[in-house]
């Protein structure tokens, strides 16, 4: 097989680009074309690899400012040249899944999530829309073009596989498509067990709005005891403002770091809706019980009772009730671990090349790959 690779932008260093990471090992002949790649933010892994980049890369800010280039994203997705390819293996949580290939060639997309900013998130993300009030006025009429393109280009994609049944659902709901389920890689051997407990709940991410960080520092605020909070974003400052002293404030760490955080924490603490939610994994990998709301990937991958313990709201009211009725001792972090190996890398290696190969092979004796028209 002769593959292509396709995602949507490389601006970042999230759990999307972790699944890239991983089809480029999988596949390091393939070349992997995105809208642009901005070298400064994007993991280092990526720049040894084949990138080829749209033509937006040559428009002023094509890279820094790619926001303003916003309505050009589909055009520059359905220009990725992919003709000689035999198999195009798009990771999808925006525009790639919309690049149009030849009869003879075979599309499977991972999808992350259905354009969070179209779908699911419409209304959040222009509330929460730091712009100038005009272009505030326009986009809606945008937005709405852009989800008709959106739910067409699905029709192009021959097989979906989806991160989780979270997302699953989601593609049903909103292009009408069935998907194979693959959890995303995790890098399990890379977290250990510690014999010995600190006294801090940890949290941690991208500091944006949707993953509710602040409802975790209200807790705390309340209860005195030690929180560390790792990573970066948008909402840093905000959340430090919100903070009291028992709150530290990690930045970004290194996965060793993260690693030694993880496997002496009392628990982790997960308050967000995610597709799939890396970071909870990661948790139970290191054998330390995750407090999460039961919804998205974690309501998939967190066990009650076992690797953790659910709060049913989404409020800091029902979180602070989980956490004054939490014992972190009470869980045996051999088995929580041994739930974490079955999102591995080898697994999710193991998922993903068996169904490439079997779709191609299904696509090769002429069988129909989109069910949407079969």
């Amino acid at each position: 097989m002769k593959i292509a690779l396709v995602h949507d932008y490389l601006s970042q260093d999230g759990g999307a680009e972790r699944v890239l990471r991983s089809l480029q090992r999988l596949y390091p002949e393939a070349p992997t074309f995105v809208l642009f790649h901005d070298r400064a933010k994007a993991h280092e892994a990526f720049q040894d690899r084949q990138i080829r980049e749209s033509f937006l890369k040559w428009l002023p800010g094509g890279r820094s400012h790619y926001r303003w280039y916003l309505p050009l994203m589909p055009l520059a997705t359905e220009k990725h040249n992919l003709s000689g390819f035999e198999v195009v293996l798009s990771s999808s949580s925006a525009f790639s899944k919309g690049i149009v290939t030849s009869p003879q060639t075979l599309h499977l997309c991972y999808c992350h999530t259905p354009t969070r900013f179209l779908w699911t998130d419409s209304q959040s993300y222009l509330d929460e829309l730091d712009a100038n009030p005009l272009i505030k006025f326009f986009l809606p009429p945008l937005l709405s073009r852009l989800r008709l393109w959106d739910q067409l280009s699905a029709n192009r994609v021959d097989q979906f596989i989806a991160n989780s049944e979270t997302v699953a659902r989601r593609i049903q709901k909103f292009y009408r498509r069935e998907s194979e389920v693959i959890y995303p890689p995790v890098a399990t051997d890379s977290f250990r067990i510690s014999e010995q407990l600190a006294d801090y709940y940890l949290t941690g991410g991208r500091l944006v709005s949707y993953k509710r960080y602040d409802l975790v520092i209200k807790v705390f605020n309340r209860l005195g005891w030690p929180l560390k909070i790792f990573g970066t974003g948008p909402l840093e400052d905000q959340l430090r403002a919100l903070a009291r002293p028992n709150i530290e404030f990690l930045g970004k760490v290194t996965d060793e770091e993260k690693a030694a955080l993880y496997s002496r924490a009392l628990a982790f603490i997960h308050p967000q809706v995610e597709d799939f939610g890396i970071t909870a994994v990661e948790s139970m990998a290191a054998g330390r019980p995750v407090i999460a709301l039961p919804q998205g990937g974690a309501g998939e991958t967190v066990i009650e009772g076992v690797t953790g313990k659910f709060f049913a709201e989404q409020t800091w009211e029902s979180l602070l009730d989980t956490m004054l009725n939490f014992n972190p001792r009470a869980y045996d972090p051999y088995q929580i671990r041994e739930q974490a190996q079955n999102f591995s890398v080898d697994k999710f290696n193991e998922r993903l090349t068996r169904f490439v190969s079997d779709q191609w092979e299904n696509f090769q004796k002429g069988y129909r790959q989109n069910r949407l028209f079969a």
